[in-house]
């Protein structure tokens, strides 16, 4: 008898490829706006005004993605979660492809960052209406006993997605002169990006609606507004949960965006060196996944998301020291100490989340917790950290790790305690 991952591999190959382009276009987008984009787009006068302005192009994505969960999660709890998947993606890949065409400001003057920034916001807004689909795609077909390693699929296409992006632009800098790479092999990987989106387009297609969507529908007709009947009846669960996902981005995109730019630019290091380090120290974060999409199903999904929140915590103590430090052996070992904890907080939301919301408003509910909390944990904590480290701070850098682990373990707690999750 086939077992149920085989079963439906089908269905987790199209959520997890989702995940992976949303991650190879974020990881494209940062590590650009880490190494290039600042004297392309933002020519001002310091190198490090110049990195804080790309990425705080980088974190207007996160002011796009509320909105785009919001309009995306109506029509995925009206209509159905497969169109509204197609949509998101389409729109998401469409945004990340253009990038690879556009003018720099020596060539357009402002308009150049005007563009960047525009195509920024909707990498973002399709992005918005990504993971929760991606998730429900995955959740709403799980046999019972399997939703936590079903609601893992779509995370495991964040590792793939990254290990896509960091090789290939390892693989460029190994290629290319730096100059070329400045002139022009930056582009490469947004022009590749079209690649994957087929690829995940072709397998969405190819896919049904949710048999939770469909008989949901059968009971009832889907609400007229699913924002408004969540934030009349489910904005506590939102609240929680909003803040169950800070500690995994915040994770994310200091080990990762802010990483590769401070050890680049503060402490010397090589590009391609740092890129290697990142490279290796992914493979963690699938481990880190799959460890706790197992123990979700043999415990609860809260559980473990309260361990990778305490483990947070504690990381957080160490991870500014380490960095500024410099070793390269220390800084590896911290950061696949600190993707395996990601693992923890990021794998156990596709089996966690779900639980807080009725299906007839999951899209919308998990979608606007999702990505609100993506802003705490994704789009401010590399800015302040980034302008912590130009003041000279950045022992004090791990402290934002620190304070997204206490956020997410009190959501974790408030969810429980309140009754939401299920």
């Amino acid at each position: 008898m086939a077992s149920p991952l085989s079963a439906h591999r089908r269905v987790l190959a199209a959520a997890m490829l989702g995940t992976a382009v949303e991650f190879y276009d974020f990881y494209v987008y940062a590590t650009a706006a880490a190494l290039v984009f600042g004297p392309l787009f933002f020519p001002v006068e310091s190198a490090s005004a110049q990195l804080l302005l790309s990425l705080m192009s980088f974190g207007l994505a996160f002011i796009a993605r509320p909105v785009g969960a919001i309009a995306f999660g109506h029509f995925g709890d009206r209509l159905g979660r497969k169109s509204t998947l197609v949509a998101s993606l389409l729109l998401m890949g469409l945004s990340t492809l253009l990038i690879a065409f556009l003018p720099t400001y020596a060539q357009i003057g402002w308009v150049a960052p005007l563009l960047l920034c525009i195509l920024r916001f909707g990498q973002g807004f399709g992005l918005g209406g990504e993971w929760g689909g991606a998730t429900l795609l995955a959740v709403e077909n799980a046999p019972k006993g399997w939703e936590g390693r079903f609601g893992a699929a779509p995370q495991l296409g964040a590792p793939v997605g990254f290990l896509a992006a960091n090789g290939l632009f390892l693989l460029l800098g190994l290629w290319l002169s730096e100059e070329a790479f400045t002139s022009w092999g930056w582009r490469i990987p947004f022009l590749l990006s079209a690649v994957l989106v087929s690829i995940g387009l072709w397998v969405r297609l190819r896919i049904g609606e949710t048999p939770a969507f469909r008989e949901a529908l059968e009971k009832a007709p889907p609400p007229k507004v699913p924002l408004g009947r969540v934030l009349r009846h489910h904005w506590g669960a939102t609240l929680a949960a909003g803040a169950g996902v800070v500690a995994c981005f915040a994770i994310f995109y200091l080990s990762t965006a802010f990483a590769l730019g401070h050890l680049t630019s503060a402490r010397g290091m090589e590009r391609d060196a740092v890129l290697g380090l990142q490279l290796a120290a992914n493979l963690f974060l699938a481990l880190g996944i799959v460890l706790a999409a197992v123990l979700s199903d043999r415990r609860t999904a809260g559980l473990v998301l309260a361990w990778g929140a305490g483990a947070t915590i504690l990381l957080g103590l160490v991870f500014g020291p380490a960095l500024a430090a410099g070793s390269p052996a220390l800084v590896f070992v911290t950061l696949a100490v600190a993707l395996l904890i990601m693992g923890f907080v990021y794998g156990p939301i596709g089996g966690w989340m779900p639980r807080l919301f009725p299906v007839t408003v999951r899209y919308t509910g998990m979608s606007i917790a999702f990505n609100g909390g993506g802003i705490v944990g994704g789009a401010v904590a590399p800015i302040a950290a980034q302008m912590l480290s130009s003041a000279g701070g950045t022992s004090l850098v791990g402290l934002f790790l620190s304070v997204a682990g206490m956020v997410t373990l009190i959501g974790v707690i408030v969810a429980r305690a309140a009754g939401a999750e299920e």
